[in-house]
């Protein structure tokens, strides 16, 4: 068994198609159905079901898919550990992060490549579950996460600050004015909110139960910039967590009275794995900004 063959058996489950996988490998489709055969004759069992020129997975390839991704992913980081060695500052950094850290992550972002321009950096929002799940499969080096409790002991963490709940508005709106809010004034009220699935919103939910505020949640969206962007309407109001805010002139956030929401942002590693020292040296210009 080769890695030219798991690479090429890779490529033609993303694509389902052989022709398409082996044009993105340059290589002729015959050599790209040749290896596919010899690696399913070494395991002994179909990977695909041929269907017209399409090709689908089957149950053994399915699996098998899982661990040839791993197989390359891990020679990928230990080619990453042999250049680190040899101070050749290249190679690609895999970034998670929750909306929130926009506004931190955006001066790190506009100083590190003039420091460092063999690195290139790929940014993945999405919500912390997600992105912990991308984490596990070694699909990302690190997330910018966060959480109530301390994370999981499947990760080693760094704490990096806390940060607030609030009522977020338009500075149009009425509320705008207002010095804080108490929790039980939000019952009933008609809210935007961030859809399941996002840590503060799931995290804001039993808070709002344990306290029997039931809002009049009208719109859910799993995308926080359109749910700002919404607010600067002047009608609509949202609860999330306050460093999204950052950079928004338009909108202010009213603190909710006598009520410690907090939510605490942390560095996530993959516990057991090799760390790119370009992802070491990310971090430092991240604190770095965030410190300033």
């Amino acid at each position: 068994m080769e890695l030219r063959q798991l690479a090429y058996f890779v490529k033609a489950a993303e694509t389902a198609h052989f022709t398409a996988a082996a044009a993105a490998m340059y290589i002729t489709q015959s050599t790209l159905s040749q290896q596919i055969k010899a690696l399913e004759t070494e395991l002994g069992m179909p990977l695909f079901d041929r269907v017209g020129k399409h090709v689908q997975l089957t149950e053994a390839g399915s699996v098998f898919l899982l661990h040839a991704r791993q197989v390359l992913l891990d020679v990928e980081k230990g080619k990453q550990a042999i250049e680190d060695l040899q101070n050749l500052l290249t190679g690609d950094l895999r970034i998670g992060a929750t909306y929130a850290f926009t506004s931190l992550l955006l001066p790190a972002l506009t100083s590190f490549p003039g420091k460092y321009p063999g690195i290139r950096i790929f940014v993945d929002y999405g919500n912390t579950e997600e992105l912990e799940r991308k984490l596990r499969s070694s699909e990302l080096d690190f997330i910018l996460a966060f959480h109530q409790l301390k994370p999981g002991k499947e990760f080693e963490y760094q704490e990096m600050f806390t940060s607030k709940i609030v009522m977020a508005v338009s500075k149009k709106h009425p509320m705008a004015q207002l010095k804080e809010i108490d929790l039980k004034s939000l019952d009933g009220m008609e809210l935007i909110l961030a859809s399941k699935g996002f840590s503060s919103r799931d995290f804001l939910s039993e808070v709002l139960e344990k306290h029997k505020v039931y809002p009049a949640v009208k719109i859910e969206l799993n995308d926080v910039h359109a749910i700002l962007s919404l607010l600067e309407s002047g009608h609509w109001v949202t609860l999330l967590n306050e460093r999204a805010l950052n950079g928004w002139k338009n909108l202010v956030a009213v603190p909710i009275a006598g009520k410690a929401l907090l939510r605490r942002a942390y560095i996530l590693w993959q516990k057991g794995t090799y760390r790119k020292k370009a992802a070491d040296l990310f971090v430092k210009e991240l604190l770095k900004t965030e410190v300033r």
